[in-house]
């Protein structure tokens, strides 16, 4: 008996034996009224409920003579009631979404398995046994109708169900519902059982590129007139209603997707399959349109399931799915990337795009993980709660109880983050009146719930806070609160309340100042100011914070002015400027800096001046941190202010060097070598030793490559450089009467100091400028007479090779200072080859020989497209594979020392004969060989491999010689491309193993 069969028998053995409650009669009226109403014209369905009374009628057990209860019988009463049943069915074109809602599982069961023995389906056989293209169409269809309905009971018995609340009890209806509760889990046990068989016959039915049909309420009848007059007819691809291939694959694969979602809680690679499925499904509703499909599918909950598959996996080719916040938050909590996470939840602040219920749900993760003993993770649980109580104020959701937890002992920690989530998480330019004020009363409300005045004048005191309440709302706040604090009588006298005491003026000063600090609103800054002026004169309020700070030359200047209030301004207005240009918030940088020289345009042409190049200074690194990134050039007017700053004359100007700094190194990233040269004023050159260095390289730049005699200023620029480098030498007499030499590392022999060198160099991007100047540093590296290894670089030659004075040079510092240039030209430009070999001689200068091969093979990399493409011979030259055949030998990789020799212009047998004959290789040996393509070396191999016996190795060379592609008979073209390929094979396989 087959599986169907078992649960049809149980289904109909296990109801209660009532007697009939109509009459033969009664029931021949109804099926009249059913027939009339299917061929009504009228669009409504007829009740499914009717289904459920056809099916238990016929499945009533009958009693024999002897009170012992019998199965069914298969009369004409029962096959006509089961077949009204099938017409109730068939009128709803077997929609399994409105089967499923009205009826239960032992019904819907019952229902299904005549629909089985009715399309003739094969009894005693299992469905993954049949094959579904050789079924009539009827039949297919049955089975999958079948198949589909339990895998779709499956995946919804894995939902949970909310529990229906009992009414006054009744035995005979508990005992109804108890035994239909045992029936529906055995079936789902049957059902479960054959999940894996279910799966299998729908993955079939997806290979049928055929239009299925499904039986209508005519086949159904021409079935109960004569089954086997009309058994051809219903055979055909003309009977029932027609399903076509594409609705039968997109209803299939949806449920398959499903069902693979389910089982991948407990095998995550399943999550691909239904991944698959899913976006399967998409595409077929996409082609056809959900109108013209038969059968419905929930789209919204397809989009949730493909959401959700795009989280769970991770395929490198879905992007799309990859950038979603969704699975960035399940990345960062697979990862413990909780800063990350913190992030997103305060960036979603201003989108509130994730749903509030999935926000909770995360939060909720995250409190389990702190529980089971993670302390690390009560900040992350703090910051989290803060960004979704800040999102429920600004949708009007009420505060979650866990947030109240979290503050029942507030602190100023606690109250600055809140205080930067709120103002992250709402833009005042654009936001509603709405928005702010329901951040307003959230704001308020805290105030009025904290006890810690310190706390409370922290937000009150806030930007956000003030720009959000009116002064008279703030006076109603302070009111409020005088209200709410206890007054507590502790004698026949009332004790004073604390906010009945008037503020003092010192209290008041204390607020103000606060705001002073805090404030970077240039009219606040100045309103601020004259409150405090007009409280007390005897105060300097440039020195309320030490955190202000005015470089030395223009302190001099503004501390000089006489008015106390304009001198506070102007210098509170630019310590402020200068702190928003250190952290980069140059918006607000501007604006003070426009303020300040507004201000003192008025009385001081020298602080005008002085404004008019920290501005300069201001719009250059809004440039380069803006559109210069780009590669944009910078506007017209912007390169003439630098040249007119360098040119300025104006006489008692207080100057920072930096300025020039900036101004030169500017010049030179944009390519401005023509005016550096020959336009620059000569005094200037003279006096400045940043304009003096930038002619200096300009001119050298400007001239490579050329020929001998126009190396002149190459040899200036040299010449400079070894004065910065060289230590000025003192003799002290010790107190034995010896004389001892002391040397001075940082000496004033030079235009400027080495670490002033270093970091003006650190502000130039543009190649062939840091080429040059690197290229200096390593010749004068490789100048000391001690050196063993040269560092090899671009244009090196243009240099002098020898200095008069050896010994005043400081090489210590020359290489130092060639490690952090070539560091730093590298997050310039990782991928330029030439930057690449001097870090890798540097490395194998200094014995670091892995380091040193990433470090070669990573130049041959960049300039061949992974060596897919021939390396340059001029980056590859035979001292680099000298250097690398030397790095593998240290290493005791004496496979790739042998390989190696290969690429030399001529080939270095007795290196390589040296190198295979040693026993103790650290490398793949043999299984190197096929990248061998001198015959020469793969002889001695053969030879080697024979004298010592090792017969396996022994067939691999000789399996290496043998190739066609290396016979010495071959045109020379065929040899080279055969060492070609052999090259970018191993080079590509070195690479795997040191990058």
């Amino acid at each position: 008996m087959s599986a169907e069969a078992a649960d049809r028998e149980a289904a109909t053995s296990s109801r209660p034996c009532t007697p009939p409650q109509t009459s033969w009669f009664e029931f021949l009226l109804e099926e009249a009224l059913l027939e009339q109403h299917l061929q009504k014209p009228s669009p409504d369905p007829p009740p499914v409920q009717l289904i459920v009374q056809f099916l238990e009628q016929a499945s009533k057990p009958s009693v024999n003579e002897q009170n012992q209860v019998q199965p069914p019988p298969d009369n004409k009463r029962n096959r006509i009631l089961k077949l009204l049943a099938l017409k109730v069915a068939a009128h709803l074109k077997w929609d399994l979404d409105v089967l499923e809602k009205s009826l239960s599982v032992p019904v819907l069961n019952m229902l299904l398995n005549e629909l089985l023995c009715i399309s003739k389906v094969p009894p005693g056989t299992k469905h993954v046994d049949v094959d579904l293209s050789s079924l009539p169409p009827t039949t297919a269809m049955a089975i999958l109708l079948y198949n589909r309905w339990a895998i779709r009971t499956i995946v919804q018995s894995s939902f949970p169900v909310k529990q229906v609340k009992p009414g006054p009890p009744q035995l005979n209806v508990m005992n109804q519902m108890q035994q239909e509760k045992e029936l529906t889990e055995n079936i789902l046990k049957v059902l479960k059982e054959q999940a894996a068989d279910s799966i299998l016959v729908l993955e079939g039915a997806l290979k049928l590129n055929k239009d299925l049909y499904v039986h209508t309420i005519r086949t159904l009848d021409l079935l109960a007139v004569e089954p086997g007059m009309v058994n051809g007819e219903t055979e055909s691809s003309t009977a029932g209603l027609k399903i076509s291939a594409e609705e039968i694959q997109c209803q299939v694969c949806y449920d398959l997707g499903a069902i693979y979602f389910q089982q991948g809680s407990t095998n995550a690679a399943v999550h691909e399959n239904a991944k698959e499925k899913f976006f399967k499904t998409k595409e077929l509703i996409a082609k056809n349109g959900s109108s013209s499909l038969h059968f419905t599918i929930d789209e919204e909950r397809l989009a949730g399931y493909c959401q959700a598959c795009g989280v769970l996996t991770s395929s490198s080719d879905d992007a799309s799915q990859q950038a979603t916040p969704y699975s960035q938050i399940h990345s960062c909590m697979k990862s413990g990337n909780y800063q990350d996470l913190v992030k997103i939840f305060l960036e979603d602040n201003l989108t509130l795009s994730l749903p509030v219920q999935f926000r909770q749900s995360v939060l909720r993760e995250l409190f389990q993980k702190a529980q089971q003993g993670n302390d690390a993770l009560d900040e992350v649980c703090f910051k989290v709660c803060v960004c979704n109580t800040v999102c429920d104020v600004l949708q009007g959701e009420t505060i979650d109880i866990q947030f109240c937890q979290l503050f029942l002992k507030p602190n100023k920690e606690k109250i600055d983050y809140l205080l930067e989530v709120c103002s992250r998480s709402i833009n005042l330019e654009n936001a509603s009146e709405a928005l702010k004020r329901k951040m307003a009363a959230f704001l308020k409300n805290l105030c009025l719930g904290l006890e810690d005045l310190q706390l409370v004048f922290m937000i009150s005191s806030h930007e956000l806070f003030i720009k959000l309440l009116k002064d008279d709302e703030r006076k109603l706040l302070i009111d409020q609160m005088r209200k709410r604090s206890p007054r507590i009588n502790l004698c026949t006298k009332p004790v004073t309340s604390f906010y009945d005491i008037p503020a003092s003026a010192s209290v008041n000063i204390g607020q103000l100042e606060h705001q002073l600090i805090l404030s970077v609103d240039p009219w606040r800054i100045r309103q601020i100011l004259i409150e405090l002026h007009g409280m007390t004169s005897e105060r300097q309020f440039w020195t309320v914070s030490n955190k202000w700070e005015v470089p030395n030359v223009y302190g001099s200047v503004i501390l000089g002015i006489k008015d106390n209030l304009t001198r506070d301004l102007v210098y509170i207005l630019m310590a402020k400027g200068l702190h928003c240009c250190a952290i980069k918030d140059f918006v607000h940088a501007k604006q003070l800096f426009a303020a300040c020289l507004e201000l003192v345009t008025e009385f001081s042409p020298k602080l005008r001046q002085v404004m008019l190049n920290e501005m300069l200074l201001l719009d250059i690194y809004t440039h380069e941190a803006g559109a210069g990134v780009s590669g944009e050039r910078p506007p017209s007017d912007l390169i003439s202010r630098v040249r007119g700053y360098l040119e300025m004359r104006v006489p008692d100007i207080p100057l920072r060097q930096v300025i020039a700094e900036e101004c030169v190194a500017f010049l030179l990233n944009w390519r401005e070598n023509e005016y550096l040269t020959m336009q620059v004023p000569l005094p200037l050159v003279q006096t400045n030793p940043y304009v003096k260095l930038g002619q200096l390289l300009a001119a050298t730049c400007k001239e490579l490559p050329g020929p001998k005699e126009s190396r002149r200023t190459a040899k200036d620029l040299w010449e400079v450089v070894v004065q910065i480098c060289s230590v000025s030498s003192q003799h002290k007499r010790g107190n034995d009467g010896r004389v001892s030499l002391i040397k001075h590392r940082e000496s004033t022999l030079g235009i400027m100091y080495r670490s002033e060198l270093l970091s003006f160099i650190k502000k130039l991007r543009e190649p062939l400028v840091l080429t040059t100047i690197l290229s200096l540093f390593v010749k004068l590296h490789n100048v000391r007479e001690d050196i063993v290894n040269d560092i090899a670089a671009e244009h090196i030659s243009i240099w002098p090779s020898s200095i008069p004075n050896l010994q005043s040079v400081d090489f210590e510092a020359v290489a130092v200072t060639v490690k952090e240039l070539v560091s730093y030209a590298l997050t310039i430009n990782a991928n330029n080859h030439f930057w690449l070999i001097i870090q890798a001689d540097i490395y194998f200068a200094t014995n670091q020989y892995s380091a040193a091969l990433h470090y070669y093979l990573q130049a041959g990399a960049v300039c061949s497209d992974f060596f897919n493409k021939m390396v340059p011979p001029d980056v590859y030259t035979d001292q680099v594979i000298k250097r690398m055949i030397k790095c593998c030998s240290l290493l005791n990789c004496h496979t790739q020392v042998a390989i190696l020799c290969q690429f030399l212009r001529e080939v270095d047998y007795k290196t390589a004969f040296k190198a295979l004959q040693e026993q103790n290789s650290h490398d793949a040996m043999d299984s190197y060989y096929e990248y061998i393509w001198d015959v020469t070396i793969l002889e001695y191999l053969t030879y080697l491999h024979h004298k010592r016996g090792e017969t396996d190795k022994r067939q691999i060379a000789i399996k290496a010689i043998g190739q066609t592609e290396l016979n010495a008979s071959n045109p020379e073209e065929v040899l080279q491309l055969a060492a070609q390929r052999r090259k970018k094979k191993f080079l590509q396989a070195m690479a795997k193993l040191y990058f």
